[in-house]
C-alpha cells in the first residue's frame, strides 16, 4: 500500500520555509485493520467497559472524577513543562501559603477550570470548534501564554522544535493559519460524520490531526488531550469523563512524538493508532484498579473508625465521606461540617491523625490543615 502523501504534504511558502498541509480525515487509503489492531481495539473497548462499570460501584462516582481530574491536570501540565504536583494543587485549593510552591500551579488550576467548562458545555452543544476555543481561553487565562491570543485561532505561523529553532530549522511546521482554520473546521465535521469508524479509532485519528493542525499559538497539547476525554464522554463510551492519557503520553513521550510525526512524513497512521489504543487499554485498566483500591480503602477506614472512635464514630464517618469530596481539611471545616464546638472538632481530628487517616501539612501550631494522605497517594503515585 502506497502511503506517500496519505496525510498531506510539505509545501514551500513564500518566506522560504516549508509548512505541512494536511489532508482531511479519514486517511486514504483507509486504515489497514490487521490482527494486531483488531486485538488492541478489542482490548481497549473491554477496558473502557470495565472502567465505566467500576466507576458506578463507587460510593460517589463524581468524587472520584474530581480527584482524577486533578491528577490529569497535573500530568498534562507537566508535559508542557510545569513543576506543580498534585500536593501543590491541593494546597493551592485549600489556600495554604507555601513559599516553595511552584508558581505554575495556576496553570494546573486553569486546566481543571477548562475541563469542567468543557463538560458543562457538552450538555448544551456538540463538541465543536466553538467549545475548543472556549476551553483554550480558560487554559491560558492569566498564566504563561496569556498574551498569545487565548480563545483565538492563530493568525500567524507557528512551529515545533527545540529552543532556539526557527521556521527553517524546526522539527515540524504546521499549516499556515488560514489553512489551519479550514482544516480545524473539517476536523469538526469528521468527528460528527456517521461513517461507521469505531469511536476509539476516530478520536485517535482526530487527536493526531489536531496536533498536526496546531491551531493555537500555545496550549495545543493540552487542548488536544482534553478532546479525547470530551469525545468519549459525548459518545457515551464513558458515563463520566475519566479516561485521560497524559500519564501514558508522558511515560512514552518520545514514542508519542515519533508516532505523530510518522503519520505526517510516512503516512503511517497504523502505528500511531496501535500506540494510541495500547494507551487507552493501559490507562483504563489502571483507572479501574484505582477505583477498586478506593472502595477497599473506604471500607478499611470505616472499619478503623468503627473499632477505635467509640461514641464519635458516627461523626467520624461523616467526615470520612467529606474527605472524598475535599481531601484537605482544617479543624474549622470539621467544626462547620458537623456543627460542633472547636474543641470537639479538634479532638476528632486528632483521632484521625493518631490512626493514620490524616496528616498535618502546615507545620504550624495554629490554623493547621490536614491531608487525607492515604487517598491522595492513590492518585499522586500514578
Amino acid at each position: 500500500m502506497s502511503t506517500e502523501g496519505r496525510s498531506g504534504n510539505y509545501v514551500r511558502q513564500l518566506a522560504g520555509y516549508s509548512a505541512f498541509i494536511p489532508r482531511d480525515l479519514p486517511p486514504d487509503p483507509p486504515l489497514l485493520f490487521d490482527a494486531e489492531m483488531q486485538s488492541l481495539l478489542s482490548r481497549a473497548d473491554r477496558a473502557l467497559g470495565r472502567l465505566d462499570g467500576s466507576i458506578q460501584t463507587l460510593p460517589n462516582p463524581d468524587l472520584f472524577v474530581m480527584m482524577y481530574v486533578r491528577k490529569e491536570a497535573v500530568l498534562s501540565s507537566q508535559i508542557e513543562g510545569t513543576q506543580a504536583s498534585i500536593n501543590d494543587l491541593l494546597k493551592a485549593e485549600a489556600d495554604i501559603y507555601d513559599q516553595d510552591m511552584p508558581k505554575d500551579v495556576d496553570e494546573v488550576v486553569n486546566y481543571i477550570n477548562a475541563m469542567n467548562h468543557g463538560i458543562r458545555r457538552l450538555s448544551e452543544l456538540p463538541l465543536s470548534v466553538r467549545i475548543i476555543r472556549e476551553i483554550h481561553e480558560k487554559l491560558l487565562h492569566g498564566v504563561r501564554g496569556h498574551k498569545l491570543q487565548p480563545g483565538e485561532l492563530r493568525r500567524s505561523q507557528n512551529w515545533i522544535g527545540p529552543g532556539g529553532s526557527n521556521l527553517h530549522s524546526a522539527s515540524f511546521v504546521p499549516p499556515p493559519h488560514d489553512v489551519a482554520a479550514q482544516a480545524l473546521s473539517n476536523l469538526e465535521k469528521f468527528l460528527h460524520e456517521d461513517d461507521h469508524i469505531p469511536p476509539l479509532i476516530k478520536i485517535g485519528l482526530a487527536h493526531a490531526q489536531f496536533e498536526t493542525i496546531h491551531p493555537f499559538l500555545d496550549g495545543n497539547g493540552r487542548v488536544g488531550r482534553l478532546l479525547i476525554a470530551f469525545f468519549l464522554y459525548e459518545k457515551k463510551l464513558l458515563l463520566r469523563p475519566v479516561l485521560y492519557l497524559s500519564h501514558y503520553f508522558k511515560a512514552y513521550r518520545q514514542d508519542y512524538y515519533e508516532r505523530l510525526q510518522a503519520t505526517r512524513v510516512e503516512g503511517d497512521w497504523e502505528s500511531w493508532i496501535k500506540f494510541f489504543l495500547r494507551g487507552v487499554g493501559d490507562v483504563a485498566e489502571q483507572a479501574t484498579e484505582t477505583a477498586r483500591e478506593i472502595v477497599n480503602l473506604r471500607e478499611n477506614h470505616r472499619s478503623i473508625i468503627s473499632e477505635k472512635f467509640g461514641n464519635s464514630a458516627g461523626k467520624a464517618n461523616r467526615i470520612l465521606e467529606y474527605l472524598y469530596r475535599r481531601p484537605t481539611v482544617s479543624i474549622n471545616s470539621v467544626r462547620d461540617e458537623l456543627g460542633i464546638s472547636f474543641p470537639n472538632a479538634s479532638a476528632l481530628v486528632d483521632k484521625f491523625v493518631d490512626n493514620g487517616l490524616l496528616v498535618e501539612i502546615t507545620g504550624q501550631a495554629r490554623n493547621r490543615k490536614f491531608f487525607y494522605a492515604p487517598y491522595i497517594s492513590l492518585f499522586s503515585n500514578l
